[in-house]
């Protein structure tokens, strides 16, 4: 007894230094840990794209050559996707899901701690690529061959560099499953969980199953390259649309995997502001478990222009279709919550209204690429670009900085600078849409992606583009702005810091103990949670 009330004391204690960040096994410093490498990583590959737009701001060739311009594309696309906004929504993950089923940590804290800090010497070895012989892989954050295959002595590095970041994304969730599955407080069955809770659940089997797929199509690169193979090398006897498929099979639950945990979030946000629960609990979960199933079988709508047969053709514009049904039924329940509730419209319900519309533009305009007659015209433009920006910038991205918003004062114990933070909101909102809306146009009139020159009828839309670009940009300093005040003072926050907040989060004081929890809940706390009428 006195050894495991010993252990139990030193766990306890909250080390002090550097050295607490670098062994730290708790959920929440593991958390803060993702957020801070996140937010780095939305900076860094921020300026890869002011260094896109900034080219693209008149015809010709002004800063830099076409290779670097391949390079700087690709190497926005890979920190934006496995820097920014993956680890962004696992920060949240290790942050919240604990305090949301009433757990005292994660379930597997020594392997979380691993999962973290695996990410900062992946993103060393990509971006150290650049500075290589040769130069880094210039074939888009999709790395299709024989393209792909062309790069110098850095391609073994990124293929490496891509392994490290899928371990680093299995783990995390086998990890969230673990803790869901068995560490909810008594009393709180799956279909009691806050909806956050079944996203990231549903999202963790959504990683384990398609980062292998991944790690397996670069790993066929590595053999082409080195050892002879001809997995993708027409001359070989292998075709290069396989890697396509491959790919794609991965890359199209991935995109779920950047916006399913944006729909949790906003599912919390909006019954909080609206005061009412969540309108249509039960089909809100069933959505979401139907979108991950039919990710699996939509992959191909990527490819509509290679070749394949009609029949699958048709397959996959059939399905891709059909995923917009268990959407909509989201983007209505979401409405009907704030139907005649008393909203009120801080920050964070700010982000939540702009994440619905505007991400149900980038699903609108989703809806127009399934068709495959007319996805020949948009394939491979700026309509493209603009379709998934609206989907993870004003969808996943703004999603996360609501979240901010909303468990800031959990957090830190502070209330944030309300003015500051809706100077962050409407800049942001207003310059997304100046700096993606036109991109629709420039696709439509037959402006191809990755190009670092363009015809002259082209440039007013581009400067519009680009000054959207850098007003975008710039706004972020604001939201930096406002964390770094609140972390520091504020108006001290209560412990339910906003008044339709419901959950177990909000039963802990602000700022959240370093260690929560450490006996369960009691039952009748379950209630409290947003989607039961009290």
């Amino acid at each position: 007894m006195s050894t495991v009330a010993v252990a139990h004391e030193f766990h306890a204690e909250q080390p002090r230094g550097i050295w607490r960040w670098i062994t730290t096994t708790n959920h929440k410093d593991i958390g803060t840990l993702y957020l801070c490498f996140s937010l780095l990583m939305f900076f860094v590959g921020g300026a890869f794209a002011m260094l896109i737009r900034a080219e693209l701001w008149t015809p010709g060739m002004q800063l830099m050559d076409p290779e670097f311009f391949n390079e700087m594309t690709a190497f926005h696309g890979l920190v934006m996707i496995f820097g920014a906004i993956m680890p962004a929504f696992v920060g949240l993950a290790n942050w919240m899901i604990p305090m949301m089923i009433g757990a005292p940590d994660m379930a597997l804290p020594r392997m979380n701690n691993w999962s973290f800090w695996i990410l900062p010497f992946a993103f060393i070895l990509l971006l150290s690529t650049l500075f290589m012989p040769g130069g880094a892989a210039g074939a888009g954050w999709t790395m299709y061959p024989p393209l792909f295959l062309q790069t110098g002595m850095a391609l073994p590095f990124q293929i490496f560099a891509i392994h490290l970041m899928g371990i680093s994304s299995v783990m995390g969730g086998i990890n969230i499953i673990a803790t869901v599955l068995n560490l909810r407080a008594p009393g709180m069955s799956l279909m009691k969980m806050p909806m956050f809770v079944w996203a990231w659940l549903i999202t963790a089997y959504l990683l384990i199953a398609v980062m292998p797929v991944l790690a397996g199509a670069v790993t066929m690169m590595l053999m082409d390259k080195y050892f002879g193979t001809s997995f993708f090398n027409a001359a070989g006897g292998g075709d290069p649309v396989l890697y396509q498929h491959v790919f794609w099979f991965f890359g199209h639950p991935e995109v779920y995997i950047m916006i399913l945990p944006a729909f949790g979030i906003i599912s919390e946000i909006i019954p909080t502001f609206a005061r009412k629960p969540l309108f249509g609990y039960t089909s809100m979960v069933f959505a979401i478990a139907s979108i991950a199933f039919l990710s699996f079988i939509v992959w191909a709508h990527h490819m509509f222009t290679v070749g394949m047969p009609l029949a699958a053709d048709l397959f996959f514009m059939f399905t891709t279709m059909l995923i917009a049904v268990p959407t909509g039924v989201k983007v209505f329940n979401w409405t009907a919550t704030m139907w005649r509730g008393a909203l009120t419209f801080e920050t964070p319900m700010l982000f939540a209204i702009a994440f619905v519309f505007l991400f149900t533009i980038g699903g609108f305009s989703g809806v127009m690429m399934a068709l495959v007659p007319a996805d020949w015209q948009y394939h491979q433009t700026y309509f493209i670009v603009a379709h998934f920006h609206y989907v993870l910038v004003t969808g996943a991205a703004f999603a996360i900085m609501g979240a901010v918003y909303y468990w800031l004062p959990k957090w830190t114990g502070h209330m944030y600078n309300e003015t500051l933070a809706k100077w962050h909101f409407w800049l942001s909102a207003i310059s997304a849409n100046v700096l993606y809306f036109p991109m629709h146009f420039l696709g439509l009139a037959g402006m191809p992606r990755r190009i670092p020159d363009y015809p002259l009828q082209f440039t007013d839309l581009n400067q519009v583009v680009s000054v959207g670009a850098f007003v975008f940009g710039a706004a972020q300093l604001l939201f930096v702005a406002c964390i770094i005040l609140c972390v520091r003072g504020g108006k001290k926050a209560e412990a339910r810091a906003w008044e339709g907040a419901r959950g177990l989060e909000w039963t802990l004081p602000s700022p959240a103990p370093y260690h929560s929890f450490g006996e369960p809940p009691a039952p009748n706390l379950i209630w409290t949670h947003p989607y039961q009428d009290g």
